[in-house]
């Protein structure tokens, strides 16, 4: 087995789970970035050609009743969530270098299942109290997230650039408690970086979000910053075993006539364990990895924890 097609395979299968997840920040609970979603060698160049990341992702996140979120033209408190999504992502690495770095296309889509439960509605569209508890559960598909990156490798040392846009064409309705779809425009970007001494990795990739209004609600969501990072260590030149974590921090706050909770400033901090694994598959190298996330630290956002499994395939030929 060769190392570097490894760590390459291992790349890809870090970046592909991009999209909205149930109860997580901003509006509605859905915001567009996903913290996690970049990990462990992010920064590596990969192999060119046709691969196929795929993601289980579960999350659970909850708040206590005394915790107000907005939903549509709702105000709700005691906010339960949680989500299954399946997310797919394919990716197709050039060949030719472009500005000294290899580039790539990803397109990532997902179909899942989203449950809410609500002590109460506070108040509706009028103003007016309405009170009562709610369970909404949806089936459906989310946004598309296309993604181009470029990366460049100096010996232990790489870089990567990226960005990324949700088009919101997922399940989303401004009546329903639980969507899948953000119900807006999204663009990101942002960079990275790894250190990979063939056993010892580090990852970290900053970014930030910029959110259009949700024309349905009359709400903006502000500007996201993001830090993903990963740590590892190949204990056998197939597994590595380490520590995943993220911050989410809501730069500027929520606007538009629709946001009545005002600027609502989110934040969040995760850490967890993870663990990787190459295997073979008829002539190709199979990539998986398991890893979790437990929020310490959560303003404005209902707090959780959420595991992601991911698998990632090669489509064409090993390389010689």
């Amino acid at each position: 087995m060769k190392k570097l097609h490894c760590v390459a395979t291992a790349a890809l299968a870090a970046v592909v789970a991009l999209a909205g997840a149930p109860a997580r920040a901003d509006e509605g609970g859905v915001s567009f970035w996903l913290p996690g979603q970049f990990g462990s060698l992010a920064a590596v160049p990969t192999h060119p050609g046709w691969s196929l990341g795929t993601v289980y992702f579960h999350s659970s996140a909850g708040a206590s009743g005394s915790k107000e979120f907005q939903n549509g033209a709702r105000i709700v408190a005691g906010l339960q969530a949680q989500g299954d999504l399946l997310f797919l992502a394919p990716s197709y690495v050039f060949e030719t270098p472009v500005l000294g770095g290899q580039a790539a296309l990803t397109v990532i889509g997902a179909v899942g299942r989203v449950a809410v439960d609500i002590d109460a509605t506070l108040s509706g569209p009028g103003g007016g109290t309405i009170g009562g508890g709610r369970r909404d559960t949806r089936t459906g598909v989310g946004d598309l997230y296309p993604l181009g990156t470029l990366k460049w490798n100096h010996g232990v040392h790489n870089l990567m650039a990226y960005t990324m846009a949700g088009i919101p064409v997922g399940s989303y309705s401004a009546e329903r408690l639980a969507n899948i779809g953000t119900g807006h425009w999204s663009i990101d970007a942002g960079g990275g970086y790894t250190y990979f001494d063939k056993t010892n990795e580090f990852s970290a990739v900053l970014g930030a979000t910029y959110n259009f209004e949700n024309s349905d609600t009359n709400y903006r969501n502000g500007v996201d910053g993001h830090l993903d990072w990963g740590a590892s260590r190949f204990v056998t030149p197939q597994t590595q075993l380490g520590l995943v974590g993220y911050f989410y921090h809501q730069l500027t706050g929520d606007s538009g006539s629709g946001a009545r909770l005002g600027d609502f400033k989110a934040r969040a901090s995760a850490i967890g364990p993870q663990v990787g694994h190459f295997f073979k598959v008829g002539d190709a190298t199979w990539y998986a990895n398991l890893k979790g996330y437990y929020e310490v630290d959560a303003t404005n956002r209902p707090q959780g924890w959420n595991v992601w499994l991911t698998l990632s395939m090669p489509l064409g030929s090993a390389p010689k």
